[in-house]
């Protein structure tokens, strides 16, 4: 959920596949496929989501933004963030993260959106450095949809963004329905930001809203690599960071679920846009490599 428009995206994203060459496979269209193997690594923290349907995320564990971040949170995005039961709730297993098309103003800052949403965190609950971040989710579909799986630097409240870094372990946009995007942003003394993207896709004519998949990152110091179910699609090695680029995933990072809608790499909900929309998480788990 980086704060640059669509054109830098793009621009970065053609970068990237220049600079850190991947491979595209399909996962199995439909069946849900189960997690790869954990060998090596240690389970240290999770969150199951089997807590009474209608009741609130755990707030031991998850806290959340709220209202509209200034300019739609870098990215100009459409609707304001609550932490009401309407957006965010425990249902059969789930964490459901709803989108809601309704005219309402967080009392956090006051703006009128037409849309409503809900940004989880572990912000101040939990954060680590290193290890496998995973999550199993079934995304929304829709024009101008954008969920997304990701963590920030927990110093961000000392040297802000993109000081702090941002490691983006799922994004996808609605107009995308077959590809999601794995990517780190950090600081850079020639840009604004210093990236890193890659896209996952599904074989012709499947969806990821069509069902559940995994979503993962293994971290350890000088490399990031990026998972779909089975599927390890792009690594990004501190040796080949942009010239002129801090590389700054060395430090702990938290967790962070939200369903934006419209922005500017997704573009406005249309005519074609139904709401409400979900995004259902089974489970996050953390781990750290033995």
């Amino acid at each position: 959920m980086r704060e640059l428009g669509s054109t830098q995206r793009f621009a970065l994203l053609a970068v990237s596949v220049f600079l850190f060459p991947l491979l595209l496979l399909s996962c199995g269209g439909g069946a849900t496929l189960q997690p790869p193997p954990t060998a090596g690594f240690t389970l240290v923290w999770s969150d199951e989501f089997n807590g009474a349907n209608g009741a609130s995320p755990d707030a031991s564990k998850w806290t959340y933004d709220s209202g509209v971040g200034g300019n739609g949170w870098g990215n100009n995005e459409l609707e304001t963030y609550t932490n009401r039961i309407k957006n965010a709730q425990i249902q059969d297993g789930n964490l459901v993260i709803a989108a809601v098309k309704e005219t309402y103003a967080d009392p956090s800052d006051g703006v009128i959106r037409n849309y409503t949403s809900a940004r989880l965190k572990t912000q101040g609950r939990f954060s680590q450095a290193y290890g496998r971040f995973e999550a199993r989710i079934k995304i929304p579909a829709g024009q101008g949809m954008w969920p997304a799986f990701w963590m920030l630097g927990d110093n961000i409240t000392s040297v802000g963004w993109p000081k702090c870094g941002e490691i983006d372990i799922m994004e996808n946009i609605g107009r995308e329905p077959g590809t999601v995007h794995g990517s780190l942003h950090s600081s850079s003394t020639v840009t604004h930001t210093s990236d890193a993207t890659a896209p996952f896709s599904l074989s012709s004519g499947q969806n990821f809203a069509d069902d559940f998949h995994l979503y993962a990152a293994e971290w350890e110091p000088g490399t990031v690599r990026f998972y779909v179910d089975s599927s390890l699609y792009a690594t990004f090695p501190q040796s080949q960071w942009p010239a002129g680029g801090t590389w700054t995933f060395d430090h702990p990072f938290f967790l962070i679920f939200n369903l934006a809608v419209g922005g500017d790499w997704p573009g406005s909900p249309d005519n074609t846009t139904i709401f409400p929309q979900q995004m259902l998480v089974d489970y996050v788990r953390v781990y750290t490599k033995q």
